[in-house]
């Protein structure tokens, strides 16, 4: 067994290492310290709730003799490790599905924080079983609705434009064209959902398609907003579809503008990163796979309800009074059909709305 080494209590101990007790005491997530020997020199009071393990029991201990850590081929490396919704077994019996996160700890080579959010309560997530059950059902829905409904509509439209010959009733026969019309723009939204056809996945530099999307926003929907670019200049190219990530982004920014049409200061960024260790399963079943590429929409509005956050990917769930609730679930399942993930959060200080999508890199 591996000698527990001397508990920090105060600001270094032998060597240096850093003072994580009080730091770490009232976070609100479980969260380990491990020492260049992968031992465990610390470990929070959500941790223990959470491993239902005392710390004392903990310290020293190899990581691997508490919990079997996610293994990825080639994710782990010297900024560390993220493996979302991902079961870990536990040494005493049991597992847990949580978002494992594993960084570096600076200026101390081979240490490690490990924070593990209960995947249950994280809304960071962007793609879930519940999340895809969900899509499946709005599928058979949207395929039912758009047979039964939309070939009428034709024969509606036609009556009203016979109507609108007759006198005094223009004005209603205007009415009644303007509702067809609405009515057939959103079956065609919903027709979406049942193209099952595989999307052309091609390496692209994202770029010029970030570029597009932020100059077709600012020409119309986005006329009131300042658009920030803050880019990775060394970003690799991204296993994409061009239309559909060009309409994922504009269906993003669209709503971001929304957001922000009462703010006196509207603003939108769009930014992109590469993230060493990202790795996901996109689908319950399936092997992780890395996704490094990040872009994000980020604005500065309110953001949603409270009472819908949890569920913004899922069909027919929106904040507008005059919302569908459908382009979000579009939105997630062209990035998933892209072989993606897309997340939402809050973040920072003062707080942004985050749209958080992951790709795979092209050259992969």
């Amino acid at each position: 067994m591996v000698q527990p080494r001397r508990r920090v209590t105060g600001n270094v101990v032998g060597g240096g290492a850093p003072d994580f007790a009080e730091l770490f005491a009232a976070l609100p997530v479980a969260v380990l310290v491990v020492d260049d020997r992968s031992c465990i020199v610390h470990a929070n009071a959500e941790c223990e709730t959470l491993l239902n393990l005392s710390e004392r029991a903990m310290l020293g201990q190899p990581l691997v003799a508490v919990m079997t850590p996610p293994s990825q081929p080639n994710a782990r490396d010297n900024h560390g490790l993220a493996a979302f919704d991902t079961e870990i077994a536990l040494k005493r019996g049991g597992k847990i599905r949580v978002d494992y996160i594993e960084t570096r700890v600076a200026d101390h080579p081979g240490w490690h924080t490990i924070t593990l959010h209960h995947a249950a309560t994280s809304r960071r997530m962007g793609h879930s079983a519940d999340r895809a059950a969900a899509a499946r059902a709005a599928i058979g829905a949207a395929a039912m609705l758009a047979h039964e409904i939309k070939n009428p509509l034709s024969g509606i439209r036609g009556a009203a434009q016979l109507l609108s010959k007759g006198k005094g009733a223009e004005e209603l026969t205007t009415l009644i064209t303007t509702e067809v019309d609405r009515i057939a723009a959103l079956i065609d939204r919903m027709q979406d959902f049942t193209d099952t056809r595989p999307l052309k996945l091609a390496p692209e530099n994202i770029y010029p398609l970030l570029g597009h999307a932020r100059r077709v926003a600012l020409a119309g929907f986005a006329r009131h907003v300042t658009i920030d670019e803050r880019f990775d200049p060394s970003l690799p190219t991204v296993q994409l579809d061009r239309d559909a990530i060009l309409q994922v982004v504009l269906n993003l920014l669209k709503n971001a503008s929304e957001a922000t049409s009462e703010q006196a200061d509207a603003r939108i960024t769009l930014a992109t990163a590469y993230r060493h260790g990202m790795a996901v399963s996109p689908a319950a079943g399936k092997p992780r796979q890395p996704l490094p590429i990040e872009i994000c929409v980020i604005d500065n509005g309110p953001g949603p309800p409270a009472d819908i956050a949890e569920h913004l990917f899922d069909p027919f769930i929106s904040g507008k009074p005059e919302g569908q609730g459908l382009g979000l679930a579009l939105v997630d399942k062209l990035v998933r059909d892209m072989g993606g993930i897309i997340q939402f959060a809050r973040e920072g200080a003062p707080p942004m709305t985050v749209f958080r999508i992951m790709l795979p890199r092209g050259d992969a």
